[in-house]
């Protein structure tokens, strides 16, 4: 388990934790815990990520501003 990780998005701090180790460029999860709830962040035949099991009230631009971050941090 990482060390917590923060983002800004839409005005709004979020801390997040990146569950998955050895994140690599074949890496198709990535598995993090944002505020308590364990997201599992996939990436889709055009190399975009979305999250897999998000229901309607989750903030789906979140979890892609996340991705997004994981992806730029990790060079994936």
């Amino acid at each position: 388990m990482s060390l917590p990780l923060r983002i800004t998005f839409k005005d709004s701090d979020y801390t997040y934790q990146v569950l998955t180790t050895g994140i690599g460029k074949e890496t198709m999860e990535i598995k993090i815990n944002l505020s308590g709830k364990e997201f599992t962040l996939a990436r889709n035949q055009q190399n975009e990520w979305y999250a897999q099991d998000a229901t309607i009230g989750d903030n789906h631009e979140l979890l892609k501003a996340i991705a997004r971050s994981i992806v730029s941090r990790f060079r994936v």
